[in-house]
């Protein structure tokens, strides 16, 4: 596995995103970027992002491309740092 893709629309966003997170400490993957999607207002996703989420995506994010290239640079990055 090379990211996680959250997608939350129950606005239980913060306690869930918190909990995968410490999972995935606990189990040694806390190099393993997590992006979120869902129905998330701006100041949950500073809150996410200052949690550890590498990226945020809303509904207003719906440039596929923008998103894949996205990805592609996340992973790169954490494999880059994991090297």
């Amino acid at each position: 596995m090379h990211v996680v893709g959250l997608s939350i629309l129950s606005g239980s966003h913060l306690p869930l995103v918190a909990d995968v997170i410490a999972r995935l400490k606990e189990a040694g993957l806390d190099d393993l970027p997590v992006v979120v999607g869902g129905i998330i207002p701006k100041e949950d996703a500073s809150a996410l992002k200052e949690a550890g989420v590498a990226a945020v995506y809303t509904p207003k994010d719906f440039e596929l491309n923008r998103i894949m290239a996205d990805l592609v640079r996340i992973v790169e990055g954490a494999a880059e740092r994991a090297e």
